[in-house]
């Protein structure tokens, strides 16, 4: 048997709504910062799917996401590494539609029954960007979902799977471009979302011999609040039983939007429930998912979810700062330093271990924790004795930390934290998402992986340091 052995999700701190100046709707919806994207976003939800559990064992990994950020470079080998997934492992992308993150589940649940993979993980990640004040922005959001897939210790299986495919040109982004293009709305809701999404639940239900008063949970991906209720109104779903979107607290997620809210469903469920996703893109995506008794202990797993990254949020004081981070909107930064060169692709990979895994060394003879990793001990001087040791999640304190004015970053002041981990061993990096007023020595941390820079066509990675989210 397969299925579900775990979930998570991810979803940035901050929010456009209605204490952000100029944003003009009580609506709010999930922002990344400046050094997020949608590979950062699926690293974040693969660890908080992961969390408990051996990473080590997972063998095959697809990321699916509209907003890759290379035309050509594997964004599934850099976000298994960064999440310290083994090299032995399958990776794929699967992208250019809304329903890639469906279309991954579909491929992930295939290559388990079929013994070609053991654990299996998907992800889905987009960065919704629309032009300026148009309904994209308003209705968007940015956020991650994660699951993973295996053929023992299932804790939901999909019982059921449908697809169908409409050719049509409703919402697209031409190649270079960054913010999205839609044709007439009566045509984009009738001719695609609607007639695609009835097609689906209708050919599902007579495929499974399923009726939908069986369902107990209908889950609906949906450009915005009003076509979601009429797609409800369509398929004929009890209003009750519908998972709520959140539209105004999140918006829609793109790929990820549908798995987002089957992570949120399964974190609230009961065994032997029956739950129907429904996804949309150039066509519809059904599963039929229901939930095994082994539910309850998976819920239990030190996951934040996506009732704790929910929870956990901070307004946008200024929408101008919105539009800095996404590069629309330039301004005079003062700052008086020459542009950073690119990173070196040599390098990179030299020191993807310490970089990308950021793994410091414990030494076997006193257990010192060093970072970055040494050849000597810097406490018994033991030499080329040490063992690798994963410090991405792992807690740590401020020790010291200094406020730079003058750097070239959209975030002014960049702060520079001195942290200490709880296991020993002490890194200098950035910190992120952070209140300036707020910052203080010994204030808990936690690390996130986010984007330094692009420079030289090369997008840079690397962890920061963050407050710990409640």
């Amino acid at each position: 048997m397969a299925g579900i052995i775990s979930f998570g999700a991810y979803v940035p701190v901050w929010r456009l709504g209605e204490a952000t100046k100029d944003w003009g709707s009580k609506a709010e919806r999930s922002v990344t910062n400046f050094d997020e994207d949608s590979l950062t976003m699926s690293v974040a939800a693969a660890t908080d799917c992961l969390a408990g559990l051996d990473r080590k064992a997972v063998d095959g990994l697809y990321v699916a996401s509209t907003t890759f950020p290379y035309e050509e470079k594997q964004a599934a080998s850099t976000i298994a590494t960064a999440a310290d997934l083994g090299t032995s492992i399958f990776t794929a992308d699967v992208g250019h539609s809304l329903r890639s993150g469906t279309i991954a589940v579909t491929m992930a649940m295939n290559a388990v029954k079929a013994g070609s993979g053991k654990r299996v993980l998907v992800t889905a990640a987009d960065v919704r960007l629309g032009s300026p004040r148009s309904d994209v922005e308003r209705n968007g959001g940015d956020g991650a979902a994660a699951l993973l897939f295996g053929d023992t210790g299932e804790a939901a299986t999909i019982e059921a799977q449908h697809a169908v495919t409409n050719e049509i040109l409703d919402v697209w982004r031409a190649e270079g471009e960054t913010t999205l293009r839609s044709w007439e709305d009566r045509f984009v809701f009738q001719e695609g979302y609607l007639k695609a999404v009835g097609q689906c639940v209708t050919e599902l239900l007579k495929k499974s011999g399923l009726k939908m008063e069986q369902f107990d949970k209908v889950i609906l991906s949906a450009p915005d609040a009003r076509r979601h209720a009429e797609a409800v109104r369509l398929i004929k779903a009890d209003p009750k039983k519908v998972q709520d979107p959140l539209f105004g607290k999140l918006g829609a997620t793109g790929t990820a939007f549908a798995l987002m809210q089957l992570v949120a469903a399964l974190e609230e469920a009961k065994p032997d429930q029956c739950i129907l996703v429904v996804n949309y893109g150039d066509g519809a995506d059904a599963l039929v998912v229901k939930t095994t008794a082994r539910i309850a202990d998976v819920q239990k797993l030190p996951r934040r979810g996506m009732k704790g990254f929910l929870a956990s949020k901070k307004a946008i004081g200024d929408y101008a700062d919105y539009l800095k981070w996404r590069g629309m909107y330039s301004a005079d930064s003062g700052v008086r330093r020459p542009a950073a060169s690119g990173p070196s692709p040599a390098a990179l990979y030299r020191e993807q271990a310490e970089v990308l895994r950021f793994q410091g060394v414990k030494c076997n003879k006193c257990s010192t924790v060093q970072y970055p990793p040494q050849r000597v001990c810097t406490i018994c001087h033991e030499k080329d004795n040490f063992t690798p040791t994963r410090l991405s999640d792992r807690r740590s304190k401020l020790f010291t930390y200094s406020m730079d004015y003058i750097a070239g970053t959209p975030d002014v002041p960049l702060v520079i934290s001195v942290i200490d981990f709880d296991i020993g061993g002490r890194a200098v990096l950035m910190m992120t998402d952070r209140d300036t007023k707020e910052v203080k020595i010994d204030m808990p941390l936690e690390l996130t992986f986010r984007k330094l820079r692009l420079a030289g066509g090369i997008h840079n990675y690397y962890w920061k340091s963050m407050p710990v989210r409640g």
